[in-house]
């Protein structure tokens, strides 16, 4: 063991984990390696102990259960053709409207983000989907790559989200709480990606024109409302079958998971898409990503559990309390640190690192919690969006056509995330659009 002032740890573990991100390895592994190297140094082989206990404190979480579930029921529904059914009737509905595509868009990432929860499947989707249909409308390329990336991370906010149970679970707090205090941020930030839509589409006619007379023409009243009614019912009985049993009290979040897998294998069977080599392949991407996320929930409990027993908590605690800005500026200090945070590591290990640290402090400072988590969800959408490691971009741009280049997506994306910061903002200055939802909702 070696004596050193946890001003020092503090400093050693951050620059470690520094070091062995820009190095390239996985995260999972720079946190878990870390974690042993720093535990063996300054804990001593006793360390060890630490971590088995907490590694089967992760393994034992019921609340945990709902990730499998809920990522099964994501990779079912990208097989089920509802997206495909929802954009073409939005299309229709809203595409005699400047920039009625891209508003299109945004509405059935939100609704496909209520059902899935997964920013891959939303993002790789719509951009399947919306991408080629809107260039050949001859709609601008940036505002096309921006509506799909920032609607596509909504996914994460917007329940029910993987983000939120693993949130819930680490802050303590009930997953129907979260739930339902996410949901009308989710709302404001489509908002306002519609209204910026319309405005700067009247205002530039030429980056989304509206669709041809001719195809007005081809789709009639009643051929539509045939479609909402065929693409919109399932999808919504989805997301009532899932948040309903939750809010409702009749299922706990880890139960309706499991409705929601059900009834998402019902709508490939309704849909006429069910394949064994389908189910085969949805099974497997399931285990792949409960592993990535295990791995690196693990990897990082170890990392914060070293860390806070070497003082690096107390340390980062007394530092921001200790600037003296007040309660309100203490605030900005951590919003401003996820931020930066977001634009090099994933919202996994973002919640897995700060929470520990943060929520004392915000419970410190007199904040609701329900209402400081969420704010944190919103945040934390602007990772997925912020260059250098933007997932939503990097996700585009795999399956974009080959005349967007990534310089297109990345500007395209720069009035989105300004607006996701415009959400935030009125989320902390009006914070009944997160505590009124689950006062009512949740008992």
């Amino acid at each position: 063991m070696i004596e050193l002032s946890p001003e020092w740890w503090t400093f050693l573990m951050f620059f470690g984990l520094v070091v062995g991100l820009f190095m390239g390895h996985p995260l999972s592994f720079v946190l878990g390696g870390i974690a042993v190297i720093f535990g063996i140094i300054g804990l001593g082989p006793s360390s060890l102990y630490m971590f088995i206990g907490r590694i089967y404190g992760v393994m034992d979480n019921y609340v945990l259960i709902a990730v499998p579930m809920f990522v099964f029921m994501a990779q079912l529904l990208t097989r089920s053709q509802v997206s495909e059914d929802l954009f073409e009737a939005m299309r229709h509905l809203f595409g005699r409207l400047p920039g009625g595509m891209a508003i299109a868009v945004v509405i059935v990432s939100t609704l496909f983000g209520a059902c899935t929860g997964i920013i891959g499947a939303s993002v790789v989707s719509m951009g399947l989907m919306g991408m080629p249909v809107m260039l050949k409308h001859n709609y601008d390329k940036r505002l096309s790559s921006g509506v799909i990336c920032a609607g596509g991370t909504l996914g994460i906010l917007i329940p029910p989200s993987i983000m939120l149970v693993v949130m819930a679970n680490q802050a303590a707090i009930s997953v129907g709480s979260l739930f339902a205090g996410a949901i009308i941020p989710g709302f404001i930030l489509a908002s306002l990606y519609i209204f910026y839509i319309i405005i700067k589409c009247i205002l530039h006619p030429e980056l989304g024109p509206p669709i041809s007379i001719e195809e007005r023409q081809a789709v009639s009243f009643k051929m539509l409302v045939i479609m909402m009614l065929k693409s919109l019912v399932p999808p919504m009985i989805l997301i009532l079958g899932v948040l309903g049993t939750i809010f409702t009290g009749i299922a706990t979040p880890t139960e309706a998971s499991g409705v929601g897998a059900f009834l998402s294998f019902l709508l490939i069977l309704a849909y006429g898409k069910f394949s064994w080599q389908g189910l085969y392949e949805s099974v497997v991407e399931t285990g792949k990503i409960t592993s990535m996320v295990l791995v690196v929930v693990i990897g990082a409990t170890c990392y914060t559990g070293v860390f806070l027993s070497l003082g690096g908590g107390d340390v980062v605690k007394d530092f921001i309390l200790g600037v003296g800005f007040g309660r309100w500026g203490t605030f900005v200090i951590m919003m401003l640190i996820i931020f930066l945070l977001g634009m090099f590591i994933d919202w996994l290990a973002i919640v897995m690192l700060i929470f520990p640290i943060f929520l004392p402090i915000a419970q410190d400072l007199g904040f609701d919690k329900v209402w400081f988590v969420v704010i944190i969800a919103v945040m934390l959408q602007d990772s997925f969006l912020t260059p250098p490691f933007g997932y939503a971009l990097f996700y585009l741009k795999g399956v974009a056509p080959p005349e967007v280049s990534m310089g297109d997506i990345y500007r395209g994306s720069f009035p989105f995330w300004r607006l996701m910061e415009l959400g935030l903002i009125i989320c902390v200055l009006f914070p009944w659009t997160i505590t009124w939802l689950p006062s009512l909702l949740v008992k």
